[in-house]
């Protein structure tokens, strides 16, 4: 996935909040559009532990979270606006974090079923197979 920063020097601001506050942040992205076949996301890097993915949503409107944090986090896109909206409830001193909105770097594929295997094989149900 890739950062949506204007530059790479880090982020645009930081927010404090108390324990138990929530936060929201919006990412208005360039280059393309929220609709378009791209995913676009929350990621965030706590100091000293590797980056962790918090959810994303196709252009289509298919969205994948991390069920470890869907309690602490929700989304919302805004078409018309061309936005995507990150809020923390809840937010404790390990939730400090740098905050990334990203946008995959691949589009989406379809894919549809091509032969189905049998039941001998039920741990692989399709072939994936790129819909035109």
């Amino acid at each position: 996935m890739k950062p949506l920063l204007n530059d790479h020097s880090g982020p645009k601001y930081s927010q404090l909040v108390q324990p138990g506050q929530s936060l929201t942040i919006t990412c208005r992205p360039s280059g393309y559009s929220v609709t378009d076949s791209y995913a676009t996301g929350w990621i965030r890097h706590r100091e000293g532990k590797p980056m962790e993915w918090i959810f994303h949503m196709w252009g289509s409107g298919t969205f994948y979270k991390n069920d470890a944090l869907k309690n602490k986090f929700s989304y919302s896109r805004d078409t018309s606006a061309g936005t995507v909206t990150i809020t923390g409830q809840n937010l404790q001193p390990e939730d400090t974090a740098v905050y990334y909105c990203v946008r995959h770097t691949v589009i989406q594929t379809t894919f549809k079923t091509a032969q189905k295997l049998s039941s001998q094989q039920s741990d692989m149900d399709f072939i994936k197979t790129k819909a035109h």
